[in-house]
């Protein structure tokens, strides 16, 4: 994720136009404060891993020249009551202080529905506390929290953000496009396929990834060029990678 643009994030259309409506904002920030408005600062990632989420929040930063923290929700939270919401104040300061892109990375820790039965005091409190910190921010820096479980997030979260993005396993098209971006000059001609495509669907952009690392590996340590059926067995090792979990 080093130095990654936008053009290195294979997403839909959708998504793609949303990140670009976050940076374009903030390049023209000034102008809408002038006009007492706010560019989008506060965004929702929502997906199953692998998908990008983390990604998206490299790109941002890199495209604005703006260092990225992630902080890990479950390193935040501490069994003592009233700790975790002081940590939460002390991030926020740093937000303000210090102009940057930070994801809240786990953020159904904290944000799960308030209405469930096996919610607890202090985390509804923690929620609250990040929640009115969230609202009352109006930094220059750029909030991103993301969750694999947008479906256990408390409805009162998403009007808090300026975006909600939703993400997705890679459709044929994305996978095309993910095996041309890692593949290409390293591999034979079939190998950029439709049964090739078909084959990868059900994986996340992650799996993918590392199936077309897995099989660059290979052909420099064989010293051979990257056949279809080279990356056929890599893509097959990672949906048996699910089987084997699922067991």
């Amino acid at each position: 994720m080093v130095n990654s643009t936008i053009s290195d994030l294979i997403v839909s259309t959708e998504i793609e136009d949303k990140i670009k409506r976050v940076i374009n904002e903030y390049h023209k920030k000034d102008i809408l404060r002038k006009n007492g408005l706010m560019n989008r600062s506060k965004v929702l990632l929502a997906g199953d891993p692998g998908t990008g989420k983390t990604m998206t929040a490299s790109v941002i930063a890199n495209e604005l020249y703006l260092p990225l923290y992630i902080i890990q929700f479950d390193r935040l939270i501490t069994k003592y009551m009233g700790e975790t919401s002081a940590k939460l104040r002390q991030v926020f300061d740093h937000i303000k202080e210090v102009r940057g892109v930070y994801l809240f990375d786990e953020f159904d820790a904290i944000g799960s529905d308030r209405s469930l039965d096996n919610d607890v005091g202090e985390m509804r409190r923690i929620l609250n506390s990040f929640l009115q910190n969230l609202e009352d921010d109006e930094s220059y820096s750029i909030i991103i929290a993301a969750t694999n479980n947008p479906n256990i997030l408390d409805k009162a979260l998403f009007r808090r953000f300026d975006d909600v993005i939703e993400y997705k396993n890679p459709d044929a098209e994305q996978i095309e496009r993910l095996f041309k971006m890692k593949l290409h000059g390293k591999a034979s001609n079939d190998i950029f396929s439709e049964d090739i495509y078909i084959q990868a669907l059900g994986l996340n952009h992650a799996d993918i990834v590392k199936a077309c690392e897995d099989a660059v590996k290979y052909s420099i340590l064989e010293d051979s060029i990257i056949t279809k059926d080279i990356l056929m067995n890599n893509i097959q090792d990672r949906k048996d990678y699910y089987k084997y979990k699922e067991a």
